[in-house]
């Protein structure tokens, strides 16, 4: 049976790890962004370490059927959605006709909605022009990171810097040209699942969400 040795106590833990990491990076103006739900603990302490503002960016993966966790590929909210499917995954798995329509529809769905409870009636802070630090809470097999980046590449975001506390290092490797820069803290060995590294890892709720990006706006604000 495989077993792994916890790296971090929770995602707060990871983000303050992260943190100490990411701030020595040079990076002009950055705006700290973060894939929800399980990026955002993360995100806001790496935004209070280097005092920048927190935004979110909402991705949701296209899950393959009876396997959501398996990627085939993600949806990236936007002025125009960005779809980027993994066409490897989708020939391995072969999805029963007219699946992907479907679910993506489902993600579309969803993602209005948490479109409209992150959001209310403000606009998402922009990212033209910016040095971006893109946060998640980890990477399995980088569907939704894949999306992220080439969403924000369109959003004229500046330099990117992807911040993540572990990751298989075959998915880094593949990352590497289409990102500036990324900072990760642990590429394990025989990687499996994100969650095995985390001695904590409960689902992050909508309502933590909203208080940790409330709490970044008002100390942005005093600062």
């Amino acid at each position: 049976m495989f077993t792994a040795t916890w790296l971090f106590e929770d995602r707060a833990d990871a983000g303050r790890q992260l943190a100490r990491a990411v701030e020595d990076k040079g990076l002009d103006d950055p705006l700290v962004m973060a894939l929800p739900r399980g990026g955002v603990p993360v995100a806001y302490e790496i935004a209070v370490h280097i005092a920048a503002p927190l935004e979110i960016l909402i991705v949701r993966k296209i899950g393959a059927p009876g396997h959501e966790e398996f990627g085939l590929g993600a949806l990236v909210d936007g002025e125009e959605p960005e779809l980027v499917l993994n066409r490897r995954a989708i020939r391995l798995v072969r999805p029963p006709k007219g699946y992907l329509e479907a679910e993506t529809e489902r993600q579309r769905a969803e993602i209005l909605r948490r479109r409209t409870l992150y959001f209310g009636d403000r606009a998402p802070a922009s990212a033209r022009g910016r040095d971006v630090i893109l946060v998640d809470d980890g990477i399995a097999t980088g569907g939704t990171v894949r999306a992220a980046i080439k969403a924000l590449r369109r959003m004229g975001a500046g330099r990117l810097v992807l911040a993540v506390p572990v990751a298989p290092k075959s998915e880094l490797t593949e990352l590497r040209s289409q990102i500036d820069r990324i900072v990760c803290l642990a590429t394990p060995f025989a990687f499996r699942a994100v969650g095995l590294y985390y001695r904590n890892f409960e689902q992050t709720a909508d309502e933590e969400v909203l208080a940790l990006m409330e709490k970044a706006r008002l100390r942005n604000e005093r600062d």
